[in-house]
């Protein structure tokens, strides 16, 4: 059940952070908090997705380069599959360099 609780929390911190990103990043709009939770479950499978396929290498966790780029593709991605959300390449590159900030401070790993 606590396990169950703080997953719950970390997809609404995601979605509270997808709505703030939506808010300041030009190229990134994003509409009602529904959509922002259901765009954060999205990005974390797809993610994961990515990760089981490419290895533990491309995790943004890395901090790297190519987890920055691999962020920035989930999230433009992301807009193909939830409605509501809209990404220009630029506004997936600077979502992804916000976001890794921001949980570089609010932690909101899904593991």
């Amino acid at each position: 059940m606590r396990n169950w609780l703080g997953t719950i929390v970390r997809f609404i911190v995601s979605a509270i952070v997808l709505l703030a990103v939506g808010y300041f990043v030009p190229g990134f709009s994003m509409v009602g908090f529904v959509n922002a939770l259901i765009a954060a479950v999205v990005i974390a499978l797809l993610g994961f997705i990515v990760e089981a396929i490419l290895g533990e290498n491309v995790s943004p966790q890395n901090r790297g380069i190519v987890g920055f780029i691999v962020s920035a593709v989930v999230i433009y991605a992301t807009q193909y599959i939830v409605p509501g959300l809209n990404v220009s390449i630029l506004g997936a590159l600077i979502a992804a360099f916000l976001i890794g900030l921001i949980d570089a401070f609010v932690p909101t790993e899904l593991r």
